[in-house]
């Protein structure tokens, strides 16, 4: 797999993008779900995926975007713009959702779309994954470190894992 056929769009200006990233919604919160236990279905708390995908796209600091191999979408990511914060830390940006779809996992993919995403928006980051979720505590903790040279600080808040660290823009 060439990873170099990666890329990162902006989904908000395509209907397209949307409709693909409605259409593998479910299988990005089943993901959630598995040995974590504190997700809820989204009915049970008065949510339909619709709402949660037209919020994503209604938000002026939401950036819903999808992950491109070659031609196909592979991912998505949502990345949200905090308002400047009154306390230390300052977080600029957190990445509130990321998703590479199963057969796409393990190539390299995630990797790559996460340094593309985050050399997009320069600043302050947080990404949070929940302590049970053992793959994905893995899976941050290799690409956070990777990408900051080891750069970051990681606490261990109400069962969330916290990686906050500062990105760069990507130099042409």
């Amino acid at each position: 797999m060439n990873v170099a056929q990666v890329s990162v769009r902006d989904a908000r200006a395509s209907p397209a993008d949307r409709l693909w990233i409605h259409s593998v919604y479910r299988d990005y919160l089943d993901d959630l779900n598995p040995g974590t236990g504190i997700f809820p279905r989204l009915p049970e708390i008065g949510h339909r995926e619709d709402d949660q995908i037209a919020h994503w796209f209604g938000d002026a600091n939401t950036y819903p975007l999808v992950i491109v191999r070659g031609e196909e979408p592979v991912g998505f990511a949502r990345v949200v713009r905090l308002p400047p914060a009154r306390s230390a830390p300052r977080i600029d940006y957190r990445l509130a959702e990321f998703f590479v779809t199963r057969p796409r996992r393990r190539l390299g993919i995630g990797q790559t779309a996460v340094q593309l995403i985050l050399s997009r928006f320069a600043g302050q980051w947080e990404i949070t994954e929940y302590v049970r979720n053992a793959s994905a505590v893995n899976f941050w903790r290799r690409v956070v470190g990777s990408y900051t040279q080891g750069k970051y600080t990681e606490r261990i808040i109400n069962g969330e894992v916290h990686q906050v660290f500062v990105s760069q823009v990507a130099r042409p």
